[in-house]
């Protein structure tokens, strides 16, 4: 479901005007919304590890800058070496620097703010880094990004959680209860992570 039609669902439970158009509108309750609806976007983004999202990278040196979109590791096998052996994390620098300066048949990597290494060096040639993405707003042209675009964007994950993140949300700035909406979003925030694993 496009952005423009998740407000106007909202907008009907919330006893609001449906807009003709969100994306560009100076209506302050439209861009209200559409701000809400990425704080929702951003949050549901964040908490579940989306199939969707997981992107893949391949590395050609050590050090390497991380993708642009690179939001998180994927858990449990972020790195694996061009021979299918995965690379085992190292956490903290002071480690790093233990490791790094020792190099050892088991490979290892680590993530600093300037991006991701690899020990030994050799074993990031072609490595492929498995992350999470942080774009979770799919454009009309298929690309995705952070950002909206246009009206026809659409998360990559159920529109029903960000109608229902947006609603609690704009309940809640409007002074309103929104108790019952923020537990009915957890809730099925819960439910769609799992069946989005394939466990529900």
């Amino acid at each position: 479901m496009i952005i423009l039609d998740i407000i106007n669902e909202v907008c009907d439970v919330a006893k609001h005007d449906r807009f003709d158009i969100v994306y560009g509108n100076a209506d302050p309750d439209a861009q209200t919304m559409l701000s809400l609806a990425k704080d929702a976007g951003d949050e549901i983004s964040r908490r579940v590890d989306w199939r969707k999202l997981i992107k893949q990278e391949v590395l050609l040196a050590s050090p390497s800058d991380l993708p642009e979109d690179f939001q998180r590791v994927y858990p449990g096998g972020a790195v694996i070496t061009s021979a299918g052996e995965f690379v085992r994390p190292v956490t903290n620098e002071g480690q790093w620097a233990v490791v790094s300066a020792i190099p050892s048949a088991q490979p290892y990597f680590y993530l600093s703010s300037t991006g991701i290494s690899v020990s030994p060096p050799s074993a990031a040639v072609n490595a492929a880094l498995l992350y999470i993405s942080t774009g979770w707003i799919k454009h009309d042209d298929t690309t995705t990004g952070v950002e909206f675009t246009g009206d026809d964007d659409e998360p990559v994950f159920p529109s029903e959680l960000l109608q229902k993140g947006l609603l609690w949300r704009w309940r809640r700035q409007k002074g309103y209860s929104y108790d019952d909406h923020l537990a009915e979003f957890e809730a099925d925030l819960d439910q769609q992570a799992k069946a989005d694993r394939g466990v529900a």
